[in-house]
This record gives structure tokens, C-alpha cells and sequence, in this order.
């Protein structure tokens, strides 16, 4: 938040001067487009905006000035470049990446098209590709890269590269006179601004929230459910001191979850909340195996499907679309749909683009599912999906809670030089794919 206020300072501080270099660059003569991909990544380094002197009878300079505004004031690493059509494509997000040096979001306007790839540790494949697709048909270069970049602000891991507010780029000597003559102003600029930037991320905190108490509150009332089929009563016949203390293991972890939930102010509080559930539904597995006479479970995650399934019984190998193989712990239920061929019954909820699973919903749901999961088992679980990529930038802490694991790799914003996977920059421009990363193996 400190860095978006400096870089917001910054800008408002030299506008002036920018607009002024900017009528005298238009004059001068001689004066050409610069199209090098390596000037293109100086200038993303700069700003996350940058429109191609070429392309400018696609996005108007002040719309780019609004988009740059609203990606910096949000704090994270997206970069969009708009480029006139025509403009070589081989290699180009590869390429762009590497001059960079930064890890981020890349989207590219391209003439009518547009793609987009980022480093798995900022969005996951599937996340990009699901960016992407949310935006195609826009022909509109301005409603077509907002949109691109309100859905990127709500799902991209990280923070934003400290080049864009310490001060490195040039600033003329005439403009620190209209720096000095600003700075007392500024300073009431700065609070305001500060002020607005807080009471945002309260309400988005807020939002989240609300989300994330419709899917918790089915899941306590799940489990209070359970409690009731299993009809246990302290004083029947056969009950022993075990089964007691298992029933009332029971009984306070679910006041537990409705007081949790009930305290709860932001996202990461609903952790406690599913943690309790968890430990709950393990005691009611231990009560229900007394009476039977069977032997006792051994304390396993919940189904990672549906948690509302109850303690898992094994692991088994699954795929998720477009990620790869990984074992996962799940209930008997789902065990034989998987062995038959058959899709478990996974746990959906709502999204913007409509009930999706958990995996691939928003970052908020990783309090949810840590709470479930716990810190080690996790990032192995979510590894390549939409939710496991939020939670890899070190963003993702600030905002949501920490406590999920190493996911490893940089986080967005942090400078890596060339060291990134080229994978998940390959594919795109000039072979029909324009999925955000289905297709790494590709030139284009």
C-alpha cells in the first residue's frame, strides 16, 4: 500500500511536466515510433501502460494514463502494451518478459487482438487462459483492456515492481520547479489518496467476506446436520466415556465454527472457522466407529473435493484440467466415481463467471481451504490451478493471510531477470491460440 501512495504522489507530481515534454516531443523532429521490444520493456518498467507511438489511433493517450492510474493505485504487476497490427510476433511474450526482468501479468493489444501470458508464481495457465477468454469479442481496445485489467486486479498474486515509484526515470531539470512549487499541496493529495486506497481495501476485505460466509455457513450447517443424524445421547445404552468425550469434541467445535465465523471481519479469520469444522467432522468419524465396533480412523485431511464429505479414506491420482497429475485425499464416494472414469462430486461456488470449483474461485477461498488443508498439504493440492497460483505471490500474504506453505518461485512484482519458466510465456500471436498459455510449445 505504501509503494501504490508513493507512485501515486509521483504521478500526480509530474503530470505537468510530462504533458509539456510531451507537446515538445511531438514537434520535434525526426521524431520516430519506438517499436524495439527492448524500449517497450523500458518503458513497462516505467509504467504498466505503454502504447506504441504507432498504435495511439488505438488507445487514446489519456485512456492509457486512466488505465496505468488504476493498475498503480491497486498495487499489483500488470503490464499491458498496446502495439499496432503487424508488429512481429515470434517470441514476443518471451521476449517482452525477458527485457522486463519482472514477474507480472502481460497483456498485448495487438492491432484488433489481444493475449495475455504471466509467470505461474503471479496467475496460474489456467487463470490467464480464463482472463483472456472473458474478453475476447470486445472490439473496443478501451472497454476490452479495462475489463482485462479490473478481472486481472481481482485475481493477480504479488505486488507491483518497485521501478514504478523509485524514482529512476528522468525527470527534466525544468520539472523539479514545478515539483518544488507542488510539494505543499501534494501533501494533502497524499492523505486523501491515502485515506480513499484504505477504506477500498476494507471494502473489498468486507466483500470477500460475504462471499466466503455463504460457503461457510453451508458448511457449518453441514456439520450441525451431522450431528443430528447421528443421534448420539450422552446416557444411551453402550455409550462409554470415549464416545462421550467424542461427542462433546464434537459438539464444541461446531459453537466453536458459529462463533468464529460470526467474529470474523476479513477473509483470513474463516481459517479458524473451517479448522474447527475439520476437527469436528474427525470427532464425529471417531464417535460413529465406537459405536459400531469398528476400528478407529486414523486422523486423515477431509475429502479434497467437497470437505462436507468428511474425513478422506484415501489418495488417489487426479488431473484438473489443463494442470498436472498430482494425488489428492478423497472420500470413498469419490474414489470409486474416479475409479470408474466417473467426475467426483466437486464443491462449487460462486464467481463472476459463474458457479466454478473452489480451486479455481478467488483468492478468498484460501482461508477457506487452509483451514481445511492445513499449511503442508496445500500447495501440492492447488499447484497449477487459479487459487494455488493467487496464493504463490507474496501478495497474496497482505491480503488474505499467510500460513499455506511454500509455493516457491518469485513473486509478482520482484525482479527475475531471464530467470523464468519460457513456458509459461510461449504460445499465442500467429497460431490461433489466443487462450492465455494454453499452448506453450509453440514459436508464435
Amino acid at each position: 500500500m505504501k509503494a501504490a501512495l508513493t507512485r501515486t504522489f509521483v504521478r500526480l507530481l509530474i503530470v505537468p511536466v510530462a504533458a509539456a515534454l510531451a507537446v515538445l516531443m511531438a514537434g520535434a523532429p525526426g521524431a520516430q515510433a519506438a517499436t524495439d521490444v527492448s524500449v517497450i520493456a523500458e518503458k513497462l518498467r516505467e509504467s504498466p501502460v505503454y502504447v506504441d507511438p504507432e498504435a495511439r489511433d488505438i488507445l487514446a493517450q489519456s485512456d492509457a494514463e486512466a488505465l496505468a492510474a488504476k493498475i498503480e493505485d491497486a498495487d499489483k504487476p500488470v503490464f499491458v502494451a498496446v502495439l499496432p497490427a503487424g508488429y512481429p510476433t515470434q517470441d514476443l511474450f518471451r521476449n517482452l518478459r525477458t527485457e522486463t526482468g519482472v514477474t507480472g501479468l502481460y497483456g498485448i493489444r495487438l492491432g484488433d487482438e489481444f493475449d495475455a501470458r504471466a509467470d505461474s508464481s503471479v496467475l496460474s495457465a489456467q487463470g490467464v487462459r480464463n482472463l483472456v477468454a472473458s474478453v475476447q469479442g470486445t472490439g473496443d481496445a478501451k472497454a476490452q483492456l479495462n475489463d482485462f485489467v479490473d478481472n486481472a486486479l481481482r485475481n493477480t498474486g504479488g505486488g507491483a515492481p518497485g521501478s514504478w515509484s523509485d524514482g529512476s526515470g528522468d525527470v527534466p531539470v525544468g520539472g523539479l520547479i514545478t515539483v518544488g512549487a507542488l510539494v505543499a499541496a501534494g501533501g494533502a493529495g497524499v492523505y486523501a489518496v491515502s485515506r480513499r486506497n484504505r477504506r477500498r481495501h476494507e471494502e473489498e476485505q468486507r466483500a470477500a467476506l460475504e462471499k466466503l460466509r455463504v460457503v461457510v455457513d453451508e458448511d457449518i450447517t453441514a456439520f450441525g446436520e451431522e450431528l443430528d443424524r447421528l443421534d448420539f445421547h450422552p446416557g444411551e445404552p453402550g455409550a462409554d466415556d470415549a464416545m462421550r468425550a467424542d461427542y462433546e469434541h464434537a459438539l464444541d467445535a461446531y459453537e466453536q465454527s458459529k462463533s468464529y465465523m460470526a467474529a470474523a471481519s476479513k477473509p483470513e479469520d474463516v481459517r479458524a472457522v473451517t479448522q474447527a469444522v475439520e476437527d469436528g467432522r474427525f470427532a464425529l468419524a471417531r464417535l460413529d466407529a465406537r459405536r459400531a465396533g469398528r476400528p478407529l480412523p486414523e486422523r486423515r485431511p477431509p475429502c479434497f473435493f467437497d470437505p462436507r464429505h468428511g474425513p478422506s479414506v484415501a489418495d488417489a491420482t487426479w488431473t484438473p484440467p489443463g494442470g498436472a497429475e498430482r494425488e489428492v485425499p478423497v472420500c470413498a464416494a469419490d474414489r470409486a466415481r474416479l475409479a470408474d472414469g466417473v467426475e467426483p462430486a466437486v464443491r462449487e461456488v460462486d464467481t463472476d463467471y459463474g458457479r466454478r470449483p473452489y480451486w479455481e474461485a478467488g483468492p478468498a477461498y484460501g482461508p477457506w481451504a487452509g483451514g481445511y488443508f492445513g499449511g503442508g498439504l496445500l500447495p501440492g493440492l492447488l499447484v497449477g490451478t487459479m487459487l494455488g497460483g493467487m496464493m504463490a505471490g507474496p501478495g497474496y500474504a497482505s491480503d488474505y493471510g499467510a500460513g499455506y506453505g511454500d509455493f516457491g518461485g518469485y513473486g509478482g512484482g520482484d525482479v527475475s531477470g531471464a530467470d523464468f519458466d519460457p513456458g509459461d510465456f510461449g504460445g499465442g500471436f500467429g497460431g490461433g491460440d489466443f487462450g492465455g498459455g494454453g499452448d506453450f510449445g509453440g514459436g508464435f
